[in-house]
């Protein structure tokens, strides 16, 4: 159900800090606890209670968008509107004055007694350049609010999690929540009855 890619700061099992502490690298670390659920409401319904048992850092997983879910987790409205405006603002910006520099102080020409400052013909450029960079700031920033390259995750070591875009919903509450106990956090998962409940490692 979400795009955006879980933070992955995650802790080791046994440390009681939850991921604050070093920790030896080959020892396996906890990504966080997974729940299987057969329907939509189910893990709508699992979030919710989370959420009002105090969890933070949790996400949900399907195969199609679930409202109920993303509305108890609360989704902030987008970035991705600022940032491609800003973008596109500041690209269209560029390209005016690129020409208005170029026409009217680098290399100014007397084209049929026109003037220097023909700012209708410099609107074709700044249009463009306006779309130019709008396009690559979306990129870029969804790349970036995303977490973008990652070429794996956690949750792909759960092999439940393959149904994850056919037919099953997941829940997943990650170590690096301030709440998160593996033994209490598997319990509780347990207590929303779960088709099953797993611990992924990282």
């Amino acid at each position: 159900m979400s795009t955006a890619t879980p933070d992955t700061n995650a802790a080791p099992a046994h440390a009681p800090d939850h991921g604050h502490a070093a920790h030896d690298p080959t020892i396996p670390v906890t990504f966080g606890v997974l729940a299987e659920f057969g329907t939509g409401d189910a893990m709508a319904h699992a979030i919710e209670k989370a959420v009002a048992a105090g969890y933070t850092h949790l996400d949900g997983y399907s195969p199609y968008p679930v409202g109920e879910a993303a509305d108890a987790l609360k989704f902030p409205k987008s970035e991705m509107g600022p940032i491609m405006f800003i973008g596109g603002l500041t690209g269209a910006c560029a390209g005016f004055i690129m020409q208005y520099w170029a026409n009217t102080y680098g290399y100014s020409l007397n084209i049929g007694g026109r003037p220097y400052f023909s700012w209708p013909s410099f609107v074709p450029i700044t249009f463009e350049m306006m779309v130019l960079t709008t396009a690559l700031s979306g990129l870029f920033g969804l790349m970036a609010l995303c977490g973008l390259p990652r070429y794996n995750h956690p949750l792909f070591n759960s092999k439940a999690f393959d149904r994850a875009t056919r037919d099953r919903f997941f829940v997943c509450i990650e170590a690096t929540d301030p709440k998160f106990d593996l033994a209490a956090t598997r319990a509780f998962l347990n207590d929303l009855h779960p088709l099953s409940v797993e611990e992924v490692m990282d």
